[in-house]
């Protein structure tokens, strides 16, 4: 779902194809802890830095999902029980707890 998701955001204009692609493998490989593809990453000749770069604009459209997910159940009104974008808020999360422990990207927050 990742590479589907990075079509509504602006990622898509401001990045190649392949550094998106390496972003979303990069954070599925964080999801599903698997250490081979993070050697992989280690022996590429493309900077972290750039996927990070990519994935904290990812990460800034589920964090902006995730606060309009929240006011509608905050906002009082019945909210039909719709499948979320995020349903794996779990993994959300490790992948947000994996750069921000690397100090790699400084997650922030959308206004």
């Amino acid at each position: 779902h990742i590479i589907n998701d990075t079509l509504r955001c602006d990622v898509i204009l401001t990045h190649p194809p392949y550094l998106i692609a390496l972003s979303a493998l990069h954070m599925s490989s964080v999801i599903h802890n698997n250490d081979n593809a993070m050697k992989w990453f280690s022996e590429l000749t493309i900077s972290i830095e750039k996927i990070t770069q990519v994935s904290q604009q990812i990460i800034q459209l589920y964090e902006l999902w995730r606060g309009f997910e929240e006011k509608k159940r905050n906002s009082g009104y019945p909210v039909p029980n719709a499948p979320s974008r995020m349903s794996h808020s779990g993994s959300f999360s490790r992948v947000q707890m994996f750069y921000s422990q690397r100090n790699e990207v400084t997650l922030e927050t959308p206004n």
